[in-house]
């Protein structure tokens, strides 16, 4: 017979579920969760950006320097995060930073210092769709540098992040998990739909072959690069709108900020001149009318 817990088991208890309920709550990899509806989603959605232009205000007024990462696997959700992250904001703040395939010239430079000009100034959030870490994923998978200089950037880039946070900035790095289904799910996604398309290039559709590669890559680039003063926070992005709004969340958490929202400005009233005459709308060139099928029907 079990025995009963004495006052003071009982108080620990309590204390320690107080405690674990204080506690963020993080995802477990393969654990499903109840869909979020769009009502939901759209009104969490509306409360974080709102959030964002207040950091956004915050980051201006006291001349911080941000740069966030996101890499991870291909159709993991990187772009939807991003442009949620960045479509109420100001893009002479915040600005995304997605770099074509290096040129020639760039290839013989230093391996950082195309990223290097791209690096936030005083008052500024860059956000980072793919970076330096091309070089540990697909230039590594792919063949397009040498195991040489694989070994050197993992030699280099702890190094190289610890420079940039004594320089003042803060550095986030985010890391899209994705599961093969759900990344086979949205490539077919994007091969039915014609607008999302040209999502899908020859490099995503060779990654299908390599999945272990690219995993064994991720493992490795974690040993190297996951520090304490640069730590990677991984992102489980199966279900993509909790993981927008976690992620969005989650970096709001990391940068602490007041509410510079100014007060509401009353709008002036309109210049009033009984003098100026409008040309004649014949004189002008309009864009036709865009003509909707049903409308005309009726």
């Amino acid at each position: 017979m079990a025995k009963k817990n004495s006052k003071t088991e009982k108080k620990a208890d309590k204390s320690k579920s107080e405690e674990t309920q204080g506690e963020p709550k993080v995802d477990i990899p393969g654990e499903k969760k109840k869909p979020l509806s769009n009502a939901v989603y759209e009104r969490e959605l509306r409360k974080l950006q709102i959030e964002l232009v207040k950091l956004q205000l915050w980051i201006k007024e006291r001349g911080l320097k941000v740069a966030v990462i996101f890499e991870g696997r291909d159709a993991a959700g990187k772009g939807g995060t991003i442009k949620r992250l960045t479509e109420t904001l100001n893009p002479r703040i915040v600005r995304v930073v997605a770099l074509p395939v290096a040129t020639e010239k760039e290839k013989t430079q230093w391996y950082f210092q195309r990223y290097v000009e791209h690096l936030p100034a005083a008052g500024e959030m860059v956000v980072f769709d793919r970076s330096w870490y091309n070089r540990a994923g697909v230039e590594r998978v792919m063949g397009f540098c040498t195991p040489e200089q694989v070994e050197e950037f993992f030699r280099s880039v702890p190094e190289f992040e610890k420079m940039l946070i004594r320089s003042g900035i803060i550095l986030i790095k985010y890391w899209f998990s994705v599961s093969d289904e759900e990344q086979e799910k949205s490539f077919q996604q994007r091969m039915d739909d014609i607008t999302r398309r040209w999502k899908l290039s020859p490099m995503d559709l060779e990654s299908r072959k390599r999945w272990v590669e690219y995993s064994r890559a991720k493992d490795d680039m974690f040993r190297y690069t996951d520090t304490k003063q640069s730590p990677w926070y991984v992102v489980q992005a199966d279900d993509k709108k909790r993981a927008r709004l976690k992620c969005i969340s989650h970096l709001l958490s990391l940068i602490p900020y007041e509410d510079l929202t100014p007060p509401k400005m009353a709008l002036p009233p309109r210049q009033v001149d009984d003098t100026y005459v409008r040309p004649p709308f014949e004189d002008q060139t309009f864009v036709p009318e865009y003509v909707i099928e049903e409308e005309e029907k009726k």
